[in-house]
């Protein structure tokens, strides 16, 4: 399986991260996405909602135990939260 998922890391937009490329994060100011302690969440949460790729962005997140940063709408208190419930 793993292996299967490395193959897919050269292939481009079909590839693992070609989702990155379709964020609209990337075409927004990255500091939105990664606000000081206790800063809003809100403008970040806000491009997430339209995104194409939101789902992709947030298995990619859970998967890589991303401590920091909103990915996929969600904060880092809210995947936590989530891998609890799942888990």
């Amino acid at each position: 399986m793993l292996g299967e998922l490395a193959g897919l890391a050269d292939e481009g937009d079909d590839g693992l991260l070609g989702w990155q490329e379709r964020a609209l994060c990337a075409q927004t100011d990255p500091e939105a996405f990664f606000p000081e302690k206790g800063g809003s969440t809100r403008e970040a949460k806000r491009v997430c909602v339209s995104c194409d790729v939101r789902a992709e962005c947030l298995e990619y997140a859970l998967l890589n135990d991303e401590r920091f940063g909103i990915w996929g709408g969600l904060s880092e208190r809210e995947r936590r939260k989530l891998k609890k419930r799942a888990g």
